[in-house]
């Protein structure tokens, strides 16, 4: 189907905007993959806080330039983009995860971009292996906060000694002869 050139502005209006506000980029080759698979792919994409579209290669190509993104390689063939808006390894687990599910292979990665930075199959992978974000949030919270308490508790030792022995004392005078 052949797009007007307003149509194609408004296309690489929307793939600007996309790439503006989002952390990570995957380009997947897609075969064999109905529109019901496509959909249910972009239904788990939006819960994590993304978007899924089929893309135009060319429009596609010229977004990713303009945007300053590196390493550019032209798309070809049939181009699905994942834009990861909040958590990127989300992202790249639900794509991992939907490899895992489907039966044949209906797509791979062909590459991505994090934060800019163009990554390959590979890193998209090890970015599925990531933690979610509120996960490595809490971690990192336990992290920080571990010598705190630490020396919170080393603090108050002394002090509760001190009342343990009272306690003991007044226990002893307390019980008769």
């Amino acid at each position: 189907m052949a797009f007007t050139k307003k149509q194609k502005q408004k296309i690489l209006d929307q793939y600007d905007a996309w790439l503006k506000d989002s952390r990570a980029v995957v380009l997947l080759e897609y075969k064999k993959m109905d529109m019901k698979t496509i959909d249910g792919l972009r239904a788990k994409a939006r819960e994590v806080g993304g978007e899924l579209h089929i893309a135009k290669n060319t429009l596609l190509g010229k977004a990713l330039q303009t945007a300053g993104y590196e390493g550019i390689i032209q798309p070809t063939g049939t181009t699905l983009c994942a834009f990861a808006f909040d958590d990127a390894p989300s992202m790249a687990k639900v794509l991992q995860d939907a490899l895992k599910e489907s039966k044949e292979e209906l797509f791979k990665v062909k590459m991505g971009y994090l934060d800019g930075q163009a990554i390959n199959a590979n890193q998209v992978k090890a970015l599925a292996d990531l933690p979610p974000l509120p996960v490595m949030r809490a971690t990192l919270l336990g992290t920080i906060m571990a010598p705190a308490s630490k020396l919170v508790r080393t603090l108050a030792e002394p002090g509760r000694q001190i009342a343990a022995v009272i306690k003991a004392r007044s226990e002893k005078d307390a019980v008769p002869a």
